[in-house]
């Protein structure tokens, strides 16, 4: 290893993610929370952004591998998380903060998703709702046989807000992107790799292995071929995404305004089934 350029993060928050860069070209782009399983908020959003902005200008990167400390990949939004409420004087005040507030968390997540550089993510254990949605927007995703996915915010009475749903309806196909966003059912790593979600599944001992290898194999390759083939697969497969994620932005503004989304929220702290009103 080289360097390590987690030394400042702009806003003197707590660190969620850690870049190092190694020798091979390897940019290692780790969740470095896992006492909270790695659980995302606003400002794991901003630092993404942060990162992914460093990692597109610097050169001696070839391939980023995306892991995660500790024994979940992410469990999902931290609700505890300072900032994770958005205030507003009116409901449609709070809708247009939120809308707003979700745009500029996609184009943090853009900025990743659209990096020059291929993305290879290690997943193990629990990938719920946003680690999931994330999981999603890298290039290549292996799995230990012990990783969980799920799209839970149905239950909670709010849209999947991340593009998530798009992503697995890309890949998998509209019926099953309904199925896991409709239902929330959690799937295994198996099944996951059975809809393509997954090119590789191993055991959770190999995980760190198997994905260096595939990184590995990336970044000796020709840069400038390996950014062309990556850009040119994207330019077709993301076909009208842009105008989804916006659609996207709209319906979790709206339903985390929701009564049902206050509901949800409140009978998932209380282990009690949600009463949802439609409201």
């Amino acid at each position: 290893m080289i360097d390590t350029t987690d030394t400042e993060i702009p806003g003197g928050e707590a660190r969620r993610l850690r870049l190092d860069v190694e020798e091979s070209g390897i940019g290692v782009l780790t969740l470095c929370r896992p006492a909270r399983l790695n659980a995302w908020s606003w400002e794991s959003s901003r630092q993404l952004g942060v990162m992914a902005d460093r990692i597109r200008f610097d050169d001696r990167i070839r391939v980023v591998l995306l892991r995660a400390e500790g024994r979940a990949f992410c469990a999902g939004i931290d609700v505890s998380a300072p900032g994770g409420g958005i205030e507003g004087e009116s409901g449609s005040a709070r809708g247009r903060a939120y809308y707003e507030g979700i745009r500029w968390a996609h184009e943090r997540f853009a900025a990743f998703a659209r990096l020059p550089q291929p993305v290879v993510a290690a997943v193990q254990g629990y990938c719920l709702g946003f680690g999931f949605e994330l999981a999603l927007m890298a290039d290549v995703r292996v799995a230990a046989d012990d990783a969980v996915f799920a799209l839970p915010e149905a239950q909670l009475g709010v849209a999947v807000d991340a593009g998530g749903d798009l992503r697995i309806a890309r890949e998998a196909g509209a019926g099953w992107a309904k199925f896991l966003a409709l239902t929330g059912r959690r799937i295994d790593a198996d099944t996951a790799y059975r809809l393509h979600l997954l090119q590789q599944v191993v055991a959770r001992e190999e995980l760190e292995r198997a994905a260096r290898e595939v990184a590995a194999e990336i970044a000796a390759n020709a840069p400038l071929a390996v950014q062309s083939v990556k850009r040119d697969i994207d330019a077709y497969a993301d076909h009208g995404l842009d105008a989804a994620l916006d659609r996207v932005a709209m319906s979790a503004a709206l339903t985390l305004t929701s009564d049902d989304a206050a509901e949800g929220f409140t009978a998932k702290a209380r282990r009690r089934p949600p009463e949802f009103r439609g409201a």
